[in-house]
């Protein structure tokens, strides 16, 4: 991609799906579940690893619930939080790290100690850079079987670099998130089903890129969702899961914080560039979102995404997630 490609930019409200002849009896009777580093889980779905939206409390519930999660990596002792999700024998372990020296001693350490990480998150904010490539490679000879989810990151060139460098999984969207101000400080970003358009069904063989499904680079949305219907375009624009912060923050037992003002409660939601999360004024590159309460458990909106999932795949005439990629969609722009 070069500085002379205007290409077409649209969001998740910029494009509609168009329903397809149904075959399922019952609704109740569509499959949602994705399989995820050979691991079955009920949904292609994520809550954002974030601090303000989940803890340990829920990731065990969600582990132990067969629903993909992963640890964020703020204000915690990671090393020590695989450990206990060891000691207990949970489902499914899955955490997240950065790149700097200290989460790279603990990638050998966690070599060195043996302890089962099942899934582990590369998370930075800018992934397609020195920083991640000498991560990854690190982490992959350290952590030969666990399964990698690197990002973020926001054209073809990233991903591909990525699961080069070791990642199973590229976590792509920048500067789309709801209390993200990336776009607005630095410029760069890059609307949602756009960038997952370009950056799904690729497969990286003699540095080129091609199409294919044999060793198709799977990828995980990442910004941008406010709705259950937003999921179901993620999935059609290329997506294999999605990852969803505000929709889960605003759930009653989240991690975010119980904010009061004038009699009304909300929940705080912030991103992890925030002063919130950083506690430090510098490079600040997100603010705090007053969210309203939607009066729900992380176990309801879960329950309630599973059931709208279940009637996009009835529109899309299957019988699971995977007819959600054959459907047609108009743009509204």
């Amino acid at each position: 991609m070069n500085g002379g490609n205007f290409l077409k930019s649209l969001k998740y409200s910029d494009v509609c799906l168009v329903p397809k002849y149904g075959v399922c009896r019952s609704r109740s009777e569509c499959d949602t579940s994705a399989i995820i580093g050979g691991k079955k889980f009920k949904l292609p779905v994520i809550p954002a690893n974030m601090k303000s939206v989940v803890n340990v409390d829920l990731c065990r519930w969600l582990s132990e619930n067969d629903f993909f999660y992963s640890m964020h990596r703020f204000d915690i002792d990671v090393q020590h939080f695989i450990e206990d999700c060891n000691r207990y024998n949970w489902k499914t372990i899955s955490a997240s790290v950065g790149t700097n020296p200290t989460h790279k001693n603990i990638i050998s350490n966690l070599r060195s100690s043996g302890a089962r990480i099942d899934f582990l998150t590369i998370d930075i904010a800018h992934g397609y850079s020195l920083n991640m490539k000498e991560m990854l490679k690190h982490t992959r000879k350290a952590l030969p079987n666990t399964c990698i989810i690197a990002g973020n990151v926001s054209c073809p060139d990233g991903v591909r670099s990525l699961y080069k460098w070791g990642a199973d999984y590229v976590k792509v969207g920048i500067g789309q998130g709801s209390p993200c101000t990336t776009k607005d400080k630095t410029g760069f970003t890059m609307p949602m089903f756009t960038c997952i358009n370009l950056c799904s069904g690729l497969l990286e063989t003699e540095g080129d890129f091609i199409e294919g499904e044999a060793k198709r680079i799977p990828i995980i949305a990442d910004g941008g969702i406010s709705c259950v219907g937003d999921m179901a375009k993620a999935l059609r624009a290329g997506a294999d899961l999605c990852m969803a912060g505000g929709i889960f923050a605003s759930c009653i037992d989240s991690a975010s914080p119980t904010i009061e003002i004038d009699g009304s409660t909300f929940k705080g939601y912030f991103g992890s560039a925030s002063y919130e999360n950083k506690q430090a004024m510098t490079h600040i590159e997100g603010k705090l979102n007053r969210l309203v309460s939607n009066g729900m458990t992380f176990a309801q909106k879960l329950q309630e995404i599973t059931e709208d999932l279940q009637s996009s795949i009835s529109y899309s005439g299957g019988l699971d997630i995977s007819s959600l990629k054959e459907v047609d969609y108009y743009e509204l722009k």
